[in-house]
């Protein structure tokens, strides 16, 4: 039996992931195209880098959610406080699977934007009209098993969020 999601909390994730998202696109237009594949101090990435991870973390997420999904036994949102406090604890360093980690190579800066706007508009209409409440059985989130619409768009919006964050350090970095 499926709990379903209430409209306030729809609407309230939608917000969410809306706001995040045009916060760490403009973030990412603040920097120079030079300071976008610049390292900023030792053991970090690029700007580009943190763009392509954030990218490599969300294109997919639209194929996942409207792939295979199912019922939910349990509170869809079950899993939401768990990585808020896993990916809002900006004191932390946490090791990216090896699938969505970036690459050595050159970014283009706009290419990149234009990318995570298009990954992100899409999951920002799936917020907006989907049943929320479903599990969606194509990935297994690492360390979580499946995942429910409502806690993969929460996760996207913590994890971009926490690169908000990093690129906002970064940028304090470059001058």
């Amino acid at each position: 039996m499926t709990t379903s999601v209430p409209s306030s909390v729809q609407s309230d994730v939608s917000a969410k992931i809306t706001v995040t998202s045009r916060e760490f696109l403009d973030a990412c237009r603040l920097f120079t195209h030079e300071e976008f594949n610049k390292v900023p101090f030792a053991g970090s990435w690029t700007p580009g880098q943190v763009a392509e991870h954030v990218y490599k973390s969300v294109s997919g997420m639209p194929s996942i959610m409207k792939g295979n999904v199912a019922d939910t036994s349990r509170d869809p949102a079950a899993k939401v406080a768990e990585l808020e406090t896993i990916f809002l604890d900006f004191s932390t360093k946490l090791k990216s699977p090896d699938f969505i980690l970036p690459s050595d190579k050159k970014h283009d800066q706009q290419e990149m934007i234009n990318a995570l706007s298009a990954s992100f508009d899409q999951i920002i209409e799936i917020a907006e009209t989907e049943d929320l409440s479903l599990t969606c059985l194509d990935f297994q989130f690492p360390n979580s098993g499946p995942l429910t619409r409502l806690e993969l768009i929460s996760f996207a919006h913590v994890h971009t969020k926490r690169h908000a964050h990093q690129l906002s350090k970064i940028k304090s970095a470059l001058g």
